[in-house]
């Protein structure tokens, strides 16, 4: 299995320096936070979403929507702002979404999103920080 090489890369050492132990766990161990834990759950200015390991954009505060979940929602990101692959944890079957340029694990997507994309980016608040505009 080829693995894919990242714009940005750290050393295990580098990332835990360089995030907070929560961060670490969600971003570089595929954990989860609790739903209903992060303040971006409720961020509801204009602005946009980058992820929390390298700044990279990912969501505009527009795509944002209100699943119910506990979690920050959007139905498209950015293009090319991540990538995606399959999750087989758990007994599942899911789409985890990662970030496009340092790999780091964000959440995953799932097919019952609103219109117009039908999608929901299932989205670890603490995987993400927020530039308002």
């Amino acid at each position: 299995m080829q693995t894919k090489t990242f714009e940005v890369t750290h050393t295990d050492e580098e990332w835990r320096k360089l995030l907070t132990p929560e961060q670490y766990d969600v971003l570089r161990g595929h954990g989860t936070e609790a739903p209903g834990s992060c303040a971006l759950n409720h961020e509801k200015r204009a602005g946009v979403f980058s992820c929390a390991g390298c700044g990279q954009k990912l969501f505009t505060a527009t795509r944002k929507f209100e699943s119910g979940t506990g979690w920050p929602s959007f139905n498209d990101p950015l293009e090319g702002a991540v990538e995606s692959s399959e999750d087989r944890t758990y007994g599942m079957r899911r789409t985890e979404v990662h970030c496009s340029r340092c790999g780091s694990h964000l959440g995953h997507v799932f097919p019952d999103g609103p219109p117009p994309t039908g999608l929901r980016y299932c989205i670890n608040g603490v995987a993400m920080n927020f530039l308002p505009e």
